[in-house]
């Protein structure tokens, strides 16, 4: 096939945004590749569908609709004065088209069980660098500005920053996917207000109310979707599920898995030994490899996972208790032995059932690369300082909650 017919189709329809357009033949064939289409296959939102029906979305959609605005944000700096060449737009789109590449099957609790010591960001480093060698170097801009090692900061800003387009995309995005109206922003009114000033990424102070909205939005959307009780419990289950399956294929235990998810789960997998075979085996492993065995766990010869894999499967889910102080030492201790003796199993696997954990949520925060709003006298300050929003200035505090997980059976 000629690159003429490989790269006609140059227009996609978004629910969102309506028609996205691929702008060049390269960014068409890094979308055609595997590695991406893989993002077909991880859920954008691990297991929130369990709480929210319609958020069935996944990596794909999201790291299109981020291009998508990062296409609108050149235009509006370039019609601002900002000098922007087209290779480093191109770069910047390409990079914030990879960004999560590196995301696993159902992205952080994968992070935590079957693949330890690197991050998903490193692995999407490596993901680039093995597409930079098969496209002979085309991404080596792509590459820079996202380390944040090229010259211009505000383009790194534009991918990695409190006002990217990622949070501009996924916010809007997880709000319209999950039916959360809280968490829908204006991205359009935020990206029309972007400047430069000292190659810094800015807002002009016309769009301060759009600023607040996002912020509000984000901590409302955590709260209320990313750490929803429900689906707290159900990514620590998947994790459970996991490390049990890890355990037990560590005994030599014999699970039904395909072949890429059994790589995974008979092999430990770190960051000194994640090489070029293991990226490509990374390659392959999508949610659908989790799910379907799961699915088939459920009659394994094994309590724990057996029990765990049913929890999923079925939605029974343990009860989950959410306290602003951490639950103490001594009652979470109880119900491990209570569960112990009802299940006449060792104390030590009663921690897959029972578990205590936190989760926080920072909305802004003001120490890791600030939003910055842009006045008519030239003058830049702080958003906590521009806004007369009272809250905006208690969002930028960490709020910490506490957790505990146990059997439905326990409650008495």
């Amino acid at each position: 096939m000629n690159e003429k017919s490989t790269n006609k189709i140059k227009i996609l329809n978004d629910p969102i945004y309506g028609f996205i357009t691929i702008p060049s033949v390269l960014i068409f064939d890094l979308i055609e590749h595997p590695y991406f289409q893989r993002l077909r296959r991880v859920s954008q939102m691990g297991m929130s569908y369990m709480i929210y029906p319609g958020a069935h979305h996944t990596r794909f959609h999201h790291a299109i609709g981020a291009m998508h605005l990062m296409q609108k944000a050149v235009r509006v700096l370039r019609s601002k004065g900002t000098q922007i060449s087209d290779q480093e737009a191109e770069a910047v789109q390409i990079a914030i088209l990879l960004h999560d590449i590196g995301h696993g099957a159902f992205s952080h609790a994968l992070e935590h069980s079957i693949v330890s010591g690197i991050t998903h960001e490193e692995i999407s480093l490596k993901f680039m660098e093995a597409l930079n060698k098969e496209f002979e170097g085309k991404l080596d801009l792509a590459i820079s500005i996202f380390k944040g090692k090229y010259s211009r900061k505000f383009l790194h800003q534009l991918i990695s920053s409190q006002l990217d387009m990622d949070r501009l995309d996924y916010l809007k995005r997880d709000s319209f996917y999950s039916g959360v109206a809280e968490g829908a922003i204006n991205s359009d009114r935020i990206i029309t207000m972007l400047h430069v000033k000292n190659d810094e990424l800015v807002v002009e102070e016309k769009g301060i109310y759009s600023v607040e909205n996002f912020i509000i939005a984000r901590r409302l959307m955590y709260w209320q979707v990313y750490l929803h009780k429900t689906g707290v419990v159900a990514e620590n289950l998947l994790v459970s599920v996991l490390k049990r399956a890890k355990e037990l294929a560590k005994s030599g235990m014999e699970l039904p898995a395909s072949n890429t998810f059994k790589y995974f789960l008979y092999k430990e997998i770190k960051e000194e030994n994640f090489d070029n075979h293991t990226l490509e085996m990374f390659a392959r492993l999508d949610d659908y490899d989790v799910l379907g065995a799961i699915k088939e766990w459920v009659f394994v010869d094994d309590f724990v996972l057996s029990s765990l894999a049913k929890m999923i499967t079925n939605r029974n889910f343990p009860k989950i208790e959410i306290s602003k102080t951490p639950f103490s030492k001594d009652r979470i201790e109880e119900m491990k032995e209570k569960w112990r003796k009802s299940c006449e199993i060792e104390k030590s696997l009663s921690e897959y059932f029972i578990f205590a954990g936190e989760i926080s949520n920072q909305a802004y925060d003001a120490t890791y690369s600030p939003i910055k709003m842009l006045f008519k006298n030239g003058e830049i300050k702080d958003v906590i300082e521009a806004s007369d929003h009272l809250n905006i200035q208690a969002l930028s505090k960490r709020v910490t909650k506490y957790f505990v997980c146990y059997p439905k059976e326990l409650i008495n």
